[in-house]
């Protein structure tokens, strides 16, 4: 008996939960998505033109990093500094640390100018050798961080990580805020103190 009543209760709840949903308001499919025209035609859609900052390196405002030791984005027009060569990269005359502050520049950090290559080697047969050890898995290779004098070759290609922004009228607002430990990470890189953090 006890039975048959909390079977009648469900029923009755789920009867209620269905008529309570037919009843909800209904929704367009063009209040979806972000561009409020027909989802079926791309007839009247279109897009924010793409138009990057123009004012030149040392006129314009930084932008704030995303997240800690995120890659800062590049604020100012990059107009005839493209395409960034191992010879001839142009971001570094102001970047370098040697003259950024001096340029008012976000200088280059420390692990731009470390190599954190594993010292191994490859013998002809293809044997993998660590200190002339012979390596059966490359999970036991261990990084060494050695400082260069110069820019590190893995890093002479600043526009794989670094980019300028694209001012748009169209994008939604972003309602995302930052958080960093300590003060002043949102403008500088300390990553070569924590790239091993939580390594054993």
């Amino acid at each position: 008996m006890k039975l048959g009543k909390l079977t009648l209760g469900i029923i009755t709840a789920a009867t209620l939960l269905v008529i309570n949903c037919s009843a909800s308001k209904t929704v367009s499919e063009e209040s979806l998505g972000l561009r409020t025209t027909n989802i079926y035609s791309e007839d009247t859609t279109t897009s924010d033109k793409t138009q990057y900052g123009s004012k030149p390196a040392g006129e314009s405002t930084k932008i704030k990093r995303a997240f800690e030791n995120a890659p800062p984005m590049i604020p100012h027009d990059v107009e005839g500094m493209l395409p960034i060569t191992i010879d001839n990269n142009q971001c570094t005359m102001c970047h370098d640390p040697a003259v950024a502050q001096s340029m008012g520049a976000t200088p280059i950090p420390k692990t731009h100018f470390t190599s954190f290559r594993p010292q191994t080697e490859l013998t002809k047969d293809g044997v993998m050798l660590q200190n002339g050890k012979h390596l059966d898995n490359t999970i036991d290779i261990k990084t060494v961080e050695k400082p260069l004098d110069s820019l590190s070759g893995a890093r002479f290609n600043c526009s794989q990580c670094h980019a300028p922004q694209s001012e748009g009228t169209k994008a939604p607002k972003n309602n995302f805020s930052s958080e960093f430990r300590s003060e002043g990470l949102n403008g500088k890189s300390n990553l070569i103190d924590t790239i091993n953090e939580g390594v054993k």
